[in-house]
């Protein structure tokens, strides 16, 4: 597969496909024929990387998000109020309309304590507790990133604090958005999607598949070289990375059309091998992130 490849009208559709749900969601709500609904985002046991990945997004960027398209109630680290104040605010939200977002795995060991986002009323309020009660009542729930969706890094061996997924503490269907981080772009997709039309398309592990139907390998611009049998040896080289550790060819996700950091770049064009952070099982089930295969032919 050639760059130019890239840019065909599927390819484009699919990369223009959050913004123009954006966009739409932009002219109802200008037009008062879209109501805003409220966004709880949560995080708990994780490096806050989402929000921050988030903030960083550009289509649109954050403070439409929690200006014009939501009534944004509750960030950990972005939320104004304190204290017996913050946790209230969190939770005023129960009985009514919202869209519960969750970053971060939930410590499970001793009930919790390994996670305390606040008190309320003089009482511990723990990240297991918090995602069960706010998630069983949630419109929908999202689950953002890969701790989030599947333990990811803090869930990884040993997991001291027990970590899990939001959707093993929830009887209830959780919309997985895989990613370590999530691009903005997915997941202001997927809220677009919500707010427009409700349920959106989920693969068997409900990952939306407006972003998550293809594999990297499918796409990836170096597939003519995997396919021609030509493999880079070290760090830099321009051919196909697969016998360096590349996961791109089990890794369902858009990057190499999407890209980072405002549609500038993603990892194989920086000459770096795909890590899989946007698959079921990252960090564990995809070490080493880089390898030197053994069955190459020694020189002497």
């Amino acid at each position: 597969m050639s760059n130019g490849s890239l840019t065909c009208p599927e390819y484009k559709a699919r990369l223009n496909t959050a913004a123009s749900l954006v966009e739409t969601v932009k002219t109802q709500v200008r037009q008062g024929v879209l109501k805003k609904r409220n966004l709880v985002w949560l995080e708990l046991t994780g490096c806050s990387g989402n929000i921050i990945s988030l903030l960083d997004g550009s289509n649109p960027d954050f403070k439409y998000l929690i200006s014009q398209m939501t009534h944004f109630i509750y960030n950990n680290s972005l939320s104004a109020s304190e204290g017996q104040n913050a946790m209230e605010q969190l939770f005023s939200v129960l009985g009514s309309d919202y869209i519960l977002a969750v970053e971060g795995a939930i410590a499970t060991k001793n009930n919790g304590l390994y996670n305390i986002i606040g008190r309320l009323n003089g009482k511990l309020v723990t990240a297991l507790e918090a995602v069960k009660t706010l998630g069983e009542k949630a419109a929908f729930v999202i689950a953002i990133g890969a701790c989030a969706t599947h333990g990811g890094v803090s869930a990884a061996r040993p997991n001291p604090a027990e970590c899990v997924s939001v959707q093993s503490v929830l009887n209830r269907k959780v919309i997985k958005l895989p990613g370590c981080p999530c691009h903005p772009d997915w997941f202001m997709g997927t809220l677009a999607h919500i707010l427009l039309y409700g349920e959106l398309e989920l693969d068997r592990r409900d990952r939306p598949l407006l972003f998550y139907s293809t594999l990297i390998h499918d796409r990836c611009p170096r597939r003519s070289y995997f396919d021609k049998g030509i493999f880079a040896e070290k760090l830099g080289d321009k051919t196909c990375m697969f016998k360096l550790g590349c996961r791109g060819p089990v890794t369902r996700i858009d990057c190499p059309i999407r890209q980072w950091n405002q549609y500038v770049n993603w990892p194989i064009e920086d000459d770096t091998p795909c890590i899989g952070c946007a698959q079921f099982g990252f960090p564990d089930a995809m070490e080493p992130f880089i390898s030197y295969n053994t069955t190459r032919e020694v020189r002497r």
